[in-house]
């Protein structure tokens, strides 16, 4: 009886001994291949790998422990070889089957570009930054102190009406409700209230007026607004920066002239308009306006804590969209904000 428990373990261990050899020599060069070892030596029900588990009792109890690991590490380098196999068999049907012609010419790829509102804005701002001006930023949702009020509005003035201003709460008798700003002059106010003269500013942002949307006008817009205070600011200056700037957005030989108006927050005002030539039009041309412009009301200066017997300055403001409109003949304002792709690959 003895005699044959021995027979029976030493069958035990040939079979490992065989599974060893034969785990190592199969050849998986394929993937029909790779699947049949797999079957072959893993499948819980036919596997070898499970069968030799179940042979564990035939060994002497003093052997177990080591045929039982003998058996878990052929497992794992049946799993080890299974792996390495088909990272080959990936590696090689990825590189087979889309050989290289390293005599084709490269692929160009699209060329994104920026947005002309964009680029209209940074060329504007780059013009009056070459001249001193620093870049000032402020909300866009603001109270009516700074955009109004401080701005010398009187209370009936038509801006306040909702037909003009988009309210996100109702104005009261205290503090005149929170909007969405009409212009970037906020940002002026709030400068003035936290830095003392000299003040060179300029002011990019977005901005937001109730009004009907047509090929000329839309709800929302961008400005660029200038601030200059010091001591003997005068209108000469500020026809000296904006013929300058002007130069510089339309060429050497442009045409300006200075219209008297009105704005609140400045006295003396004007619009400011550039002769644009069209041979169409009868006299060979229009004028078109640009920017309203004007020396800044004392009242204003004195509503933010600024002496205005001893400082005096100027301040402009121009629509980003009308500049940009101009520069690339572009007649329609709607098509700025559409999207068109066919429209947009025209400015890369």
């Amino acid at each position: 009886m003895e005699e044959q428990n021995t027979n029976v373990a030493a069958a035990a261990l040939k079979a490992l001994a065989d599974l060893q050899s034969e785990i190592e020599e199969t050849v998986l060069d394929n993937s029909q291949a790779l699947d049949d070892y797999r079957i072959r030596f893993l499948s819980r029900k036919q596997g070898q790998i499970t069968a030799l588990l179940k042979r564990i009792p035939e060994v002497a109890p003093e052997d177990r422990k080591g045929f039982g690991q003998q058996i878990n590490a052929a497992k794992s380098r049946v799993e080890s070889r299974i792996e390495e196999a088909d990272e080959l068999l990936s590696g090689a049907s990825g590189s087979g089957s889309a050989p290289s012609d390293l005599t084709l010419p490269g692929r160009s790829f699209p060329q994104g570009s920026l947005h002309p509102i964009t680029q209209a804005q940074r060329l504007i701002t780059r013009v009056f930054e070459n001249y001193g001006f620093e870049v000032a930023e402020g909300p866009e949702i603001e109270d009516d102190w700074h955009n109004f009020s401080a701005l010398n509005f009187p209370p009936d003035h038509p801006a306040r009406d909702m037909q003009d201003t988009f309210f996100i709460e109702e104005s009261d008798e205290e503090d005149g409700g929170i909007l969405l700003r009409t212009h970037t002059s906020p940002v002026q106010i709030r400068v003035m209230e936290e830095k003392e003269p000299p003040i060179r500013v300029i002011v990019p942002g977005r901005v937001y007026r109730n009004e009907a949307i047509s090929y000329k006008s839309y709800c929302l817009f961008h400005q660029v607004e200038g601030l200059y205070v010091d001591e003997g600011v005068t209108m000469a200056d500020l026809k000296q920066i904006l013929h300058a700037f002007a130069k510089t957005l339309f060429g050497e030989d442009v045409k300006m002239r200075f219209r008297p108006s009105f704005f609140p927050f400045t006295e003396p005002s004007a619009e400011v308009d550039i002769w644009w030539k069209d041979e169409n039009l009868p006299g060979g041309g229009r004028w078109m306006e640009i920017l309203g412009c004007g020396m800044v009301d004392p009242n204003v200066l004195e509503g933010v804590g600024i002496d205005s017997e001893r400082y005096t300055g100027y301040a402009f403001g121009m629509g980003v969209e009308r500049i940009a409109m101009l520069r690339y003949g572009i007649d329609d304002i709607r098509i700025l904000y559409e999207n068109d792709v066919r429209f947009l690959e025209q400015f890369s």
